[in-house]
């Protein structure tokens, strides 16, 4: 069974290597702040690995609305990513004032993280690993690809890029 080393768990966790939960996994916001997903208990998550510079990057827009229309049941966090065709290449003030600007968005952004590959944030090996989320492996083909997660932190299913924010595929669940 896959492992997530302590550190890159949320601090105050066990020494050893343990099996994570998403909410276990630690992850700061743009500004460098600490994100702790657990605080989102009884909600759900939706992570996309986001890009300023995509052709799919007219879903902020609509990920903004699924943001604000389901924001008693939902939390969007948007994971900038540069290992897709180098489309996100602007450092943390660059993609905040960009995405605010063009699309006002105020859901939350993480850290600029690699969601594949030997430098693949921990968040990404949760989401993509059956052995850690217990429910499939998958693999991120594009910028934003989607990952919904129940209230109880249990990966329900992942989503493409030509998934729209909007879609039954995903508001169905919410």
């Amino acid at each position: 069974m896959k492992t997530i080393e302590k550190a890159k768990l949320v601090p105050g966790m066990s020494s050893e290597k343990v099996s994570a939960s998403v909410y276990e996994i630690a992850i700061n916001s743009l500004d460098g702040t600490p994100i702790l997903l657990s605080e989102f208990r009884g909600k759900k998550l939706l992570f996309v690995n986001v890009a300023s510079e995509c052709g799919f990057t007219k879903q902020y827009k609509d990920l903004q609305k699924l943001s604000d229309t389901y924001s008693d049941e939902l939390v969007v966090i948007g994971t900038p990513c540069n290992q897709f065709g180098k489309q996100e290449p602007g450092d943390a003030a660059q993609i905040q004032s960009f995405c605010e600007v063009n699309f006002g968005v105020t859901f939350i952004l993480t850290e600029k993280i690699d969601v594949k590959g030997a430098k693949q944030h921990p968040l990404y090996t949760w989401l993509t690993s059956k052995s850690l989320n217990g429910k499939k492996n998958s693999s991120v083909k594009w910028n934003f690809q989607k990952y919904l997660v129940d209230e109880k932190g249990q990966l329900i299913d992942y989503y493409f890029s030509i998934t729209k924010p909007m879609s039954s595929k995903i508001t169905r669940h919410l």
